[in-house]
């Protein structure tokens, strides 16, 4: 088995990082970044020359949402990391072996032998997906309240207004009936899309 470098272990440490430390961290940690007076985010633009760039960025309608949607992204990216890494290593070695002597190579070998063969992985990735982003709650409620003027709400935050600012606790158990619905139906989607490797079905 081929060692692996310290570069790959440290950008592996570098990815898992978010997985390892708490929601509410994350949150405050990039609600720092975005802070537009010190920030790291601004004050990299500054340094940079380039201050027209700077925002209020969870306080602006226009960049609210593509500024969650990066934290949310730094935040579950490392589980999937983690999930085809698991899914490469679990490839057996005599098809590399063999590809390679058939002269596969780089990102050749990628396409035609790697990314097929991990077609259930893919599958797990997709329903994890759905779940992660129809359940999406505590980040975007502690990084915009799903503000400014709704422009981060989800439905877990519209849910949580209803029942708990509105009192409306009826209509919030259906919304999350229904949430819980299209978060089912669209992972059965997923199951039945993927339901047959398209690899068995050649031979």
């Amino acid at each position: 088995m081929q060692k692996e470098s310290r570069l790959v272990k440290a950008t592996r440490a570098v990815v898992l990082f978010p997985q390892v430390i708490s929601l509410v961290v994350v949150a405050i940690l990039w609600m720092f970044m975005y802070n537009p007076e010190f920030g790291l985010v601004n004050s990299t633009l500054n340094i940079a020359h380039l201050p027209k760039l700077a925002h209020a960025w969870l306080g602006e309608s226009a960049t609210a949402l593509p500024a969650v949607t990066i934290a949310f992204l730094w935040y579950t990216v490392g589980f999937y990391v983690m999930l085809f890494a698991a899914g490469m290593k679990s490839i057996p070695e005599e098809v590399i072996e063999a590809a390679e002597l058939d002269g596969s190579r780089g990102f050749h070998k990628f396409r035609m032998i790697t990314w097929p063969m991990l077609w259930s992985v893919k599958r797990v990735a997709a329903v994890y997906v759905v779940v992660n982003v129809m359940n999406v709650f505590a980040l975007v409620f502690l990084m915009t309240q799903g503000g400014p003027d709704r422009h981060t709400e989800v439905m877990l935050t519209y849910l949580y207004e209803q029942a708990f600012s509105n009192n409306q606790f009826g209509y919030a158990a259906a919304l999350a009936v229904a949430n819980f619905i299209v978060a089912m139906l669209l992972s059965l989607a997923i199951l039945a899309w993927f339901r047959k490797d398209p690899q068995e079905a050649r031979r």
